[in-house]
């Protein structure tokens, strides 16, 4: 439309890909009326788009049958416009017939997420609305959409599919436009509407963002938070290479901002969470680099992403990503990941297979002026210093402390400081893991507070394949290290799995993580929940302020808490599609 092509502006697309949705084991379940029941393929963004304003409609077929109460649209939009509404209805015919449904989308029930722009200058984002309500046998409907509203009152355009790469039933949709007849299809989902596991909200608890699977990612791992209160996470693939987006809060809404999606082969994939270093450079590890590692594969490389050094001409624009070292082989730190950082930006991490004896290693990246550079501080034997190392973190004193998985005095792992001498690291053991009646222990997500005492979670397992978190403390105390039980899984109301996903602690010392799991493959009821432990003068005061029974949370990887105390974090399936979110549990006043 000429009227409004001065509005555009260029910009870089960044790259779309899709995802098959992760296979559900017995040990989880999705739940079928939440999600999505049928896809007609991903948004194309790059070849025409059809209006649903200005008196146009746009009707889409779909086959399908039960209760309908959402759908997702892809659209065009000019730069700064976001949707406040839209006309829509549910018929036995394009623009006719039965009306099965009908109604305007607007408020609380509408959503516009931005994903990236394309190379015409329009935004591309993706639609929610819910609300719709409408219960339909099985067949053949058709849904129609016009009068989108916009502030501005610019044109809204619907992407145009082929539908090449759906997966419902009567995909891809038959499509029509009223001024036109037969068009090709269009970009959307329609499904119920509701999370495929926990509530999207629920008290203090929130979903911010739904992952779609498609342009936007899905699968997440966990989030890192800025000073700006800005979240950061990376995505997993699967049909893509994974990618890290950004998450900025707009009011009362969260804007997910693509920074980067990765190539592949040896310019890196399936990136671990990462951190916020120092001048706010996103640091992580990634699967790439040198093919010279197990079986032919890529030995890893570790990478950092900061904003492009050009002009960018929107307000969403990709980063650039910096290969800062590519682990060499097996007895190097390959595959290394769980970074941390010290004050004077070094970075520290954990290799669970490498090193000098391929028991795992720790290792730092110092920068320079000519590149980073890689030094093994310690290889770990598998013996009584432990083996498999799954954390480390930068001490009070600026030692390093951490865990292994294996090794030590009863085999299953140790707590263990690497201290500074001269030019080395010398490694302390502070604490073997007990046995437990433990077939393994898996330490991880350690902590230390002001005082310099440990925190940590590990699984133990009585028997028959049944696990159990425990959160630990360990306090110095003489020259020893004194261990404290400070929670753990309910083994007496599930018979199955009750694990500890992760740890957080706020600037008072208080704890935060998630847990859940479930009943076994004979009574898979899942549950999941968020808990506290508070310290008080009687002690440490246990306590969740979500709980779910028969409701699945696959929450993982690391937390973040911001200035305000609210606490954020990832589910790796879930949400509208089944494919991830990143929740918010605010701060009780």
């Amino acid at each position: 439309m000429p009227a409004f092509a001065a509005k555009l502006h260029a910009s870089r697309p960044a790259p779309a890909r899709r995802r098959p949705r992760p296979a559900r084991s017995c040990s989880g379940r999705s739940l079928p009326q939440d999600g999505i029941f049928y896809e007609n393929g991903p948004v194309n963004r790059t070849v025409d788009a059809w209006t649903i304003n200005f008196g146009f409609a746009v009707s889409d077929s779909i086959t399908l049958g039960g209760s309908v109460n959402s759908f997702d649209i892809w659209v065009w939009e000019f730069p700064g416009d976001v949707m406040t509404s839209v006309d829509w209805s549910i018929t036995s015919a394009p623009f006719g017939g039965t009306v099965y449904g009908s109604g305007t989308v607007s408020g609380a029930n509408l959503t516009d997420t931005f994903l990236f722009t394309n190379q015409y200058g329009y935004n591309i984002d993706v639609i929610r609305a819910v609300g719709l309500n409408v219960s339909l046998s099985s067949g053949t409907y058709y849904l129609n959409l016009q009068n989108a509203a916009v502030p501005s009152g610019d044109p809204v355009y619907w992407d145009e599919n082929s539908g090449t790469g759906c997966h419902s039933t009567g995909c891809p949709s038959l499509a029509d436009q009223n001024s036109v007849g037969s068009i090709p299809s269009e970009a959307f989902d329609v499904g119920a509407g509701g999370n495929a596991c926990m509530p999207e909200q629920q008290g203090n608890f929130k979903v911010i963002h739904d992952f779609s699977g498609k342009e936007d990612g899905g699968s997440p791992v966990g989030v890192a938070i800025d000073k700006g209160d800005n979240l950061y996470g990376t995505t997993q693939p699967q049909g893509g290479n994974g990618s890290v987006y950004r998450l900025s809060k707009a009011g009362s809404s969260w804007v997910l901002d693509p920074l980067y999606n990765f190539a592949g082969g040896a310019s890196g994939s399936s990136p671990q969470g990462g951190i916020v270093g120092l001048n706010g450079i996103l640091y992580g590890g990634a699967y790439g680099g040198i093919q010279n590692c197990a079986s032919g594969g890529y030995c890893g490389l570790i990478f950092g992403l900061r904003p492009s050094p050009t002009a960018c001409l929107t307000a969403f624009c990709s980063w650039t990503e910096t290969a800062l070292y590519d682990f060499t082989g097996p007895t190097d730190a390959w595959q290394g990941g769980g970074l941390v950082s010290d004050r004077a930006g070094n970075l520290y991490g954990v290799s669970e297979w490498g090193g000098a004896q391929q028991r795992g290693a720790i290792f730092e990246l110092t920068p320079s002026p000519g590149g980073w550079g890689e030094s093994i501080l310690y290889s770990f034997t598998g013996g009584s210093d432990g083996g498999l190392p799954t954390d480390v973190l930068v001490g009070n004193d600026g030692s390093l402390f951490g865990a292994t998985a294996s090794g030590g005095a009863n085999g299953l792992g140790v707590v263990f400081q690497l201290t500074r001498s001269g030019n080395a690291w010398n490694e302390a053991v502070l604490y073997d893991m007990p046995q437990d009646a433990a077939l393994w222990n898996n330490p991880h997500s350690m902590l230390q507070d002001s005082s310099g005492n440990l925190f940590g979670e590990y699984e133990y397992s009585p028997c028959c394949d049944n696990t159990y978190g425990r959160v630990f403390m360990l306090s110095p105390s003489n020259g020893k290290w004194v261990y404290a039980e400070l929670a753990h899984g309910n083994d007496q109301k599930y018979f199955g799995v009750d694990d500890f996903y992760n740890l957080a602690m706020d600037a008072a010392g208080n704890l935060y993580g998630t847990g859940g799991g479930d009943n076994g493959c004979i009574d898979p009821a899942a549950h999941g929940y968020i808990f506290e432990l508070t310290r008080g003068s009687g002690g440490w005061q246990y306590s969740t302020p979500v709980y779910w029974d028969n409701t699945e949370f696959s929450a993982g990887g690391a937390l973040a808490l911001d200035a305000q105390g609210d606490l954020h974090g990832t589910t790796s399936s879930c949400g509208m599609s089944n494919q991830g979110t990143v929740w918010e549990l605010t701060a009780t006043q």
